[in-house]
């Protein structure tokens, strides 16, 4: 069970005013109990100022809670008995008070109704006929009130620091599955981006060394490509530095797939053909079907061998469809072991709704489609202006 930490001005404030009270009792000589009136202010006065050890011991070592909770009813009950003004009978109320924070409500309220059987049976042994008398009833009735007063705060202080526990749990788990979302992105934009470019430096390099010695033009053509790929990479880092500053700028979707046409050296032969406006799609979604068609070509130049590559892209009203298809060598989807690559193109397609398919088999190539939806911002802008010219007409 958690243990929920009391309000700890409330005793303190208690133990001052019945200080202040029983001393100005044992002062102004209103006292009527038994005894010499000196030894027993002494007395509830060193009560007293136990009492304020005892919080502050309390504080100090929370976990010794029974101990704490025999040791202050003790002293309470030392307190009232050398009391002049009778008023220390109201600091029975911590007794439940507390426990409510230790030990839950249903301890609470056991120590508060044993508590009132307490005071009724003092009254039932030692003054016969209390129910009559006036004093009795109301002192009886003021702690019955203070018991419900004290019971109902330390419930408020409970629930407001439970409340609070779970609205910081709750920021940790959110904070933590932001962490995680944060990381599989950055993941994503690092495989996407440097990634794609390490691989077709890599098919450059080997393309170099391989026609070093038969083709010099070659090869000096696959270092220039390969040369032409680090600066890609470079702007793809400093891309990404200034979308994490919020200062990035999106090239459109046409001219980023032009650039995959034109990059990775002669082999494969990629076409790109984009039909429609893609005024409207968001930023999510054309960067979603940009990096699948990176991830596919840069597949197709590095695993499957093709020789040919198309990317066919159709900005329909509603959708955006994505179809990349090359003569490689292909693969059995069910059964491959999937990389990085496909796994980040899944998640970055179904982060904006939309889905991927892979039909492939062995020596027969690979086509894949990647449909998106339209943003529901572009599609109540396309609305809006189907309205207004409606209106016009």
């Amino acid at each position: 069970m958690a243990v929920y930490g009391p309000v700890r001005w409330v005793p303190p404030l208690l133990y001052g005013a019945v200080l202040v009270g029983g001393l100005y009792y044992a002062a102004a000589g209103l006292s009527d109990g038994p005894g010499p009136s000196v030894w027993r202010t002494v007395g509830f006065v060193a009560a007293i100022g136990a009492l304020f050890a005892l919080e502050e011991a309390g504080h100090r070592r929370p976990v010794a809670r029974v101990p704490l909770l025999l040791a202050r009813g003790a002293l309470i009950g030392a307190a009232v008995l050398l009391d002049a003004s009778d008023l220390a009978q109201v600091l029975f109320v911590l007794l439940p008070f507390t426990a409510y924070f230790a030990f839950g409500r249903t301890a609470a309220l056991a120590l508060g109704a044993l508590c009132l059987a307490g005071l009724l049976t003092l009254y039932v042994l030692t003054a016969p006929g209390w129910y009559r008398d006036l004093e009795h009833v109301s002192d009886l009735l003021m702690l019955s009130v203070g018991l419900v007063l004290a019971l109902s705060m330390a419930a408020v202080a409970v629930g407001e620091q439970r409340a609070r526990r779970e609205l910081e749990e709750h920021a940790a788990r959110v904070a933590e599955l932001s962490a995680a979302t944060e990381r599989n992105r950055l993941a994503r934009d690092i495989h996407d981006s440097i990634g794609h470019h390490l691989t077709a430096m890599s098919v450059q390099l080997e393309m170099a060394s391989d026609f070093r010695a038969l083709d010099p033009d070659a090869a000096q053509r696959a270092l220039d490509e390969a040369r032409r790929s680090v600066k890609l990479a470079l702007g793809d880092v400093r891309q990404s530095v200034r979308a994490l500053r919020g200062e990035s700028a999106h090239p459109t979707l046409s001219a980023a797939l032009a650039g995959l046409a034109h990059g990775g050296g002669a082999r494969p032969v990629v076409t790109v053909e984009v039909t429609g406006d893609e005024d409207g799609l968001g930023a999510a979604e054309l960067t979603a079907l940009y990096r699948a068609a990176q991830e596919a070509v840069t597949n197709a130049r590095r695993h499957a061998r093709a020789t040919r590559v198309t990317v066919a892209v159709l900005l329909a009203e509603d959708t955006a469809r994505l179809v990349v298809t090359d003569d490689g060598r292909g693969f059995v989807p069910d059964a491959a072991v999937t990389g990085f690559g496909l796994v980040g193109m899944r998640e970055r397609v179904h982060l904006v709704a939309g889905s991927v398919d892979i039909d492939s088999g062995p020596e027969a190539g690979t086509r894949l489609t990647v449909t998106v939806p339209r943003g529901k911002a572009a599609r109540e802008d396309r609305a809006g202006m189907s309205t207004d010219e409606r209106g016009r007409r």
